[in-house]
């Protein structure tokens, strides 16, 4: 167990535990049913593999606007948790932003900066690899101009709309208005092999089981109905509540993603994920299964990432691919719920720059988060989900609020 596992959370984890059995839910039969489900997608992406196609949807970004993505494409996607989207951007201007973005860490002294602050976080400490090369940079230009663009807005809106947002629980969140959700940028060098992630989720770890709202979110599985489960509802969604720790999200998002700065693809140093949106069925009632201590979520500790193992997850694991090759401008989208990492070597020849940006719709947790980040962009610090390292307080060519577009001023949460 982790030494963040406090006696405090073990016993609301046995006590969760105690209850769910006392309810009468039979959690072997429940997980031999999703056993069943997942271990056919996998069998279908092995196959995938195998014939030398990549499991991971592919669509051109004009699909989406124009409206041209069918039911069946529809369907695959949200079974796979994953799309690219190609040519979201021009490559012309993400090389332009690129090529600013390798200035503006250069020329503010960000290395040198860095070694001055302990700005190394813990929360991917219990991973087998170390940290990749992100950079604790929110409000640059290209960052700042990709979040609040019209191509990410248009993108958002459809991705939003892939989820059922209205449920008997309420109109969870609002598709068309997006929340400016400020993370880092990711500038790998080639050649590094000690700045991989090995297979986790984010935005929750054991609060998956113990938080009253994620009780909720996976309420079909632990009451053995799972053929209502759905990825995809946000009933409850936007109610779980998260152990603070100074990377966890605290916004609800659709999606997790970034775009990509420079080409990259298998063996760059990049993303690999289990493409298969049901995945966190499996994890959570695997959990639950008699050979998994009383007080342990295989392996799950807050405060942490959520981490993936050989030792309790090697079947989901052999679903682990990585994303086909991306060039600049390809946008890169996954559920909240799917498993990912990075690449431990990067074995190109060249950067592998994103930026991280995702999709976080309105609604009350994410306004919320708006107004403390709001503070924090106007004083050019740390975004309040990660370390207070406040780098680009004095930084030249930051962002700044004059130069935010209407749309711009709305998602950053100015009002309309």
């Amino acid at each position: 167990m982790s030494e963040t596992m406090t006696d405090d959370i073990r016993r609301e984890i046995s006590d969760f535990k105690t209850h769910l059995k006392e309810s009468g839910a039979d959690v072997a039969a429940t997980f031999a049913a999703v056993d069943a489900a997942v271990e056919t997608q996998i069998q279908t992406i092995e196959a995938e593999v195998a014939a030398g196609e990549s499991p991971i949807p592919v669509h051109d970004y004009t699909e989406v606007a124009s409206g041209r993505i069918d039911d069946a494409a529809t369907a695959r996607i949200k079974e796979r948790g994953v799309v690219i989207l190609r040519k979201t951007f021009d490559a012309d201007r993400v090389t332009g932003w690129n090529e600013w973005l390798m200035d503006y860490v250069a020329r503010n002294n960000y290395f040198e900066r860095q070694k001055e602050k302990d700005g190394m976080d813990k929360y991917f400490a219990n991973l087998s690899s170390s940290r990749p090369q992100i950079f604790g940079l929110y409000w640059s230009k290209p960052q700042m101009e990709a979040r609040t663009s019209e191509e990410l807005a248009t993108a958002r809106r459809w991705l939003n709309r892939l989820w059922q947002f209205d449920s008997k629980n309420g109109i969870e969140f609002d598709p068309d208005r997006e929340c400016l959700y400020a993370d880092r940028l990711r500038q790998r060098e080639p050649g590094d092999n000690t700045l991989g992630l090995s297979p986790h989720v984010d935005g929750g770890s054991v609060e998956r089981w113990i938080d009253p709202g994620y009780q909720q979110v996976y309420r079909h599985l632990l009451s053995g109905d799972v053929s209502s489960y759905d990825p995809f509802d946000a009933a409850f969604r936007t109610s779980t509540k998260e152990i603070p720790s100074p990377a966890v999200c605290s916004m609800f998002r659709t999606y997790q993603g970034w775009t990509a700065l420079s080409r990259q693809g298998p063996g760059d140093g990049t993303l690999n994920i289990v493409p298969i949106a049901n995945a966190m069925a499996w994890v959570i009632l695997r959990a639950l299964q008699d050979d998994v201590a009383k007080d342990d979520l295989c392996g799950a500790a807050p405060s942490r990432a959520l981490t993936i193992s050989e030792t309790y997850h090697a079947k989901l694991l052999r679903a682990y691919v990585p994303i086909p090759v991306v060039e600049p401008g390809d946008t890169v989208w996954w559920h909240p719920d799917v498993i990912h990492g990075v690449e431990d070597k990067h074995t190109g020849t060249s950067y592998s720059n994103v930026m991280y940006i995702g999709a976080a719709p309105a609604c009350d947790k994410n306004d919320r988060f708006l107004a403390k980040q709001l503070k924090a962009f106007e004083a050019g610090e740390s975004s309040p989900d990660f370390a207070a390292e406040n780098y680009e307080v004095d930084f030249d060519g930051r962002f700044t609020p004059d130069m935010l577009s209407p749309l711009g001023r709305v998602q950053m949460g100015y009002g309309d």
